[in-house]
């Protein structure tokens, strides 16, 4: 089974003449993934045509990043990659502090109450500015709102894919 892939950037421009690229990054660790040295994936949406590019420079500009590519020093040359998108493969994900987890590790997990009773599976994240809130669809059709709290959330199993909370009242 092939590795699945992280987006992690698309190329929407050309920057300058010495062959740089504008990236508008689709990553909460952009520093990380754009740092020079590291190896991207640059894969053409249209034809699934595959590029293993290595940054040798990056910069910060207008919420986008400007990307200098080893073996490209013109604007002739990077022209044709405008709408690639960047990507990396899974196990190059970066770590999370404990208690962070990536949207695709929870959305499909199977929710419990502390009592073993089985509701639902996780099907979205509302992310709210005080804490991100896990959609369940129960087993009887509805949904149930789940705020990520401590006092909520009692343990996740990323290899199960179940997560244990506790039904404070009101939540049902």
């Amino acid at each position: 089974m092939e590795e699945r892939l992280l987006n992690i950037g698309k190329i929407v421009n050309t920057h300058g003449i010495r062959g740089e690229i504008k990236v508008w990054p689709q990553t909460d660790f952009p520093d990380v993934r754009f740092k020079a040295g590291n190896k991207l994936l640059m894969i053409s949406p249209e034809t699934g045509e595959r590029l293993t590019v290595e940054v040798t420079a990056a910069r910060e500009q207008k919420k986008m990043f400007i990307l200098k590519l080893a073996a490209f020093n013109n604007i002739n040359q990077v022209e044709q990659y405008k709408g690639w998108e960047l990507k990396v493969t899974e196990s190059e994900r970066a770590p999370l502090s404990e208690g962070e987890y990536y949207v695709q590790d929870i959305v499909g997990c199977t929710v419990i109450t502390d009592e073993d009773e089985t509701l639902g599976t996780i099907t979205d994240i509302i992310t709210t500015g005080a804490n991100d809130v896990w959609v369940v669809k129960l087993d009887k059709g509805k949904e149930l709102l789940v705020p990520v709290i401590d006092d909520v959330v009692l343990s996740v199993d990323i290899i199960e894919r179940k997560v244990q909370i506790h039904l404070m009242e009101g939540l049902l």
